[in-house]
């Protein structure tokens, strides 16, 4: 009984093993598919080198050129304003904006004037007693150099005293009577308005903030990058004063009331010194007359308003400008050989904006550059490139050949039949099949 244990778990084993063997000689043969060539059409360009003009972009807000804070000197009720003083208004160099009760001012200039009268008188006197005590010092037969005292020379220097200090009284009545009248230093705008009519006012008393409109100013920041494809302004110890450089164009815009506005100016100076923070320059952009009437719907370029700028910067010569969308990690681009075959090629780039990467170095006139953005592209990978539009650009063995449809019918062309996918023709009649130890005829007998 133990050895009936033993032998057939061993026969169960066995068998299993043989039928297991059989089941895998006898298996039938998995049929075999071609797999059609995958091809990759992609979009290109063949480069060639260019003149590129770089245009650097930065953001500032407008400033005016002065800002100032009209203050009286003198003290006074505001007896008249002009039509202009008002917030936002314009005023032109010189004209009145304000007139202070000058009626206190006149009393003063003639009082002054009157004490110059009676010094002028006393002074004339002196000279009359000078020149009388000469003739009696003379008479008298004084033999030498008379005196100052005799001379009355310290009465007459006295009476020249008075009339210079009367003189200045009367400069000074004359000067606070000017200044009851407040004019526009120059040219400019009112932006705030702190004094009315009828309110006393007194040295110190803000009378209204206003600015310049000449012209109005940006302060544009820049990088070291940036700064190295501009050309700009530099002052120097030793130029000579008021001379202005011209600099590179810049053109600002922004968006008002849903549109959008541009000026142009110039850049015309850097700021002295570079910012601690940032390690950026400052540059000045200029523009002139910003609140002159530019077209119908161009608003003015108001200070406050914050602006974008796109500077002028150098021309590069002889360089591949790509798109951006190009451009892979670690600055290489993909190129497509004369086999349409694809390569990593590593560049050297000189400028790069928002649209377009400039290529000084790795890019020949010629090169068929992949404009397809392809995520795994593998090296030596076959694709069929549309070059500059053109259609695509197949190699030998490349193009697909045309087939019909299946099921036999012909297409456009007229020629040839599809297949299905044992290989028969589509529509041809099936093989017959044999059956063994069946003759002809036997269909007869099997009926009657």
């Amino acid at each position: 009984m133990k050895i009936f244990r033993f032998i057939i778990p061993v026969m169960v084993i066995g068998i299993c093993a043989w039928q297991g063997k059989r089941w895998l000689d006898t298996k039938p043969e998995a049929r075999r598919f071609d797999v059609p060539p995958v091809t990759t059409f992609v979009d290109a360009t063949a480069v060639s080198p260019m003149t590129y003009p770089v245009r650097i972009e930065s953001q500032g807000t407008v400033s005016a050129r002065t800002e100032s804070t009209l203050i009286p000197q003198i003290a006074g009720i505001v007896v008249k304003i002009s039509p202009n003083f008002r917030d936002g208004g314009f005023f032109e160099a010189g004209e009145l904006l304000l007139q202070i009760d000058q009626s206190d001012y006149d009393t003063a200039l003639t009082v002054a004037q009157a004490a110059l009268t009676d010094a002028s008188s006393n002074l004339e006197q002196e000279k009359a007693l000078a020149d009388q005590a000469l003739a009696d010092w003379k008479k008298l037969g004084g033999s030498g150099k008379a005196s100052p005292l005799t001379l009355r020379k310290p009465q007459l220097a006295r009476a020249e005293a008075a009339v210079a200090s009367a003189n200045a009284r009367v400069k000074d009545a004359e000067r606070n009577l000017r200044r009851t009248q407040i004019t526009a230093p120059y040219a400019g705008r009112i932006l705030t308005q702190r004094v009315d009519i009828g309110q006393y006012v007194t040295p110190g008393t803000v009378l209204a903030n206003v600015y310049a409109v000449d012209y109005a100013e940006i302060r544009l920041p820049l990088s070291n990058k940036q700064l190295a494809y501009l050309e700009v302004p530099e002052r120097y110890r030793g130029d000579a004063v008021g001379e202005q450089v011209e600099g590179p164009s810049v053109r600002l815009h922004t968006d008002v009331g849903g549109r959008r506005a541009e000026w142009d100016g110039k850049v015309v100076r850097a700021e002295g010194s570079v910012d601690i923070s940032s390690r950026q320059q400052f540059v000045i952009a200029q523009v002139d007359n910003p609140y002159a009437r530019r077209g119908e719907g161009r608003p003015p370029l108001k200070v406050g308003m914050y602006v974008e700028a796109e500077i002028t910067g150098n021309l590069l010569k002889d360089v591949y400008v790509i798109p951006r969308s190009a451009l892979r990690p670690n600055d290489e681009v993909l190129i497509v050989d004369d086999k349409n075959r694809l390569h990593r090629k590593r560049v050297e780039i000189d400028w790069r904006d928002e649209d377009n990467v400039v290529v000084s170095k790795g890019l020949a006139t010629g090169t068929v550059l992949c404009l397809t953005s392809l995520p795994f592209a593998a090296e030596n990978a076959l694709v069929v490139p549309n070059i500059d539009g053109n259609g695509p650009r197949y190699m030998e063995g490349q193009k697909p050949e045309r087939r019909g449809p299946p099921g036999g019918k012909k297409g456009k062309s007229g020629k040839g039949k599809g297949k299905s996918p044992d290989g028969q023709t589509a529509g041809s009649p099936a093989p017959t099949a044999k059956k063994k130890g069946v003759k002809k005829g036997a269909g007869k007998k099997g009926g009657s």
